[in-house]
């Protein structure tokens, strides 16, 4: 084990990728929102929490999606484009909240970092 504790940086990274991969299924869904057949595809929080951090909003977030990360529409529904585009500001917000996790942790890191080579 180095001297940085990378699993601390693990939770922020795997909720970055969540967030990206979901702002990759609102695109699909805006991009193919005519195309016959298509099913509306989002992204699950849930595996990301079962991992002991949460918050109100990513409570949230996991109360309205199914349980797989990416989960594609049975129900056929219409997308409509201000649907799509308020989900794409939901995401947003949950990217700031992660990008800030994130910073905070590495804040941690490097004053644990200071510490050390102080004392």
């Amino acid at each position: 084990m180095g001297i940085v504790p990378m699993h601390l940086l693990n939770e922020p990274q795997k909720m970055l990728s969540m967030i990206s991969q979901r702002q990759e299924c609102l695109s699909d869904n805006i991009a193919n929102m005519h195309t016959k057949g298509y099913r509306r595809k989002d992204v699950d929080f849930s595996q990301y929490l079962n991992t002991g951090i949460s918050s109100r909003l990513e409570a949230n977030l996991v109360e309205k999606y199914g349980p797989s990360p990416i989960s594609s529409s049975s129900t056929g529904e219409n997308i409509t484009p201000e649907e799509e585009l308020a989900k794409v500001q939901e995401n947003y917000l949950l990217y700031n909240v992660a990008v800030r996790r994130l910073s905070s942790t590495i804040t941690e890191i490097k004053t644990a970092l200071n510490v050390s080579a102080n004392g």
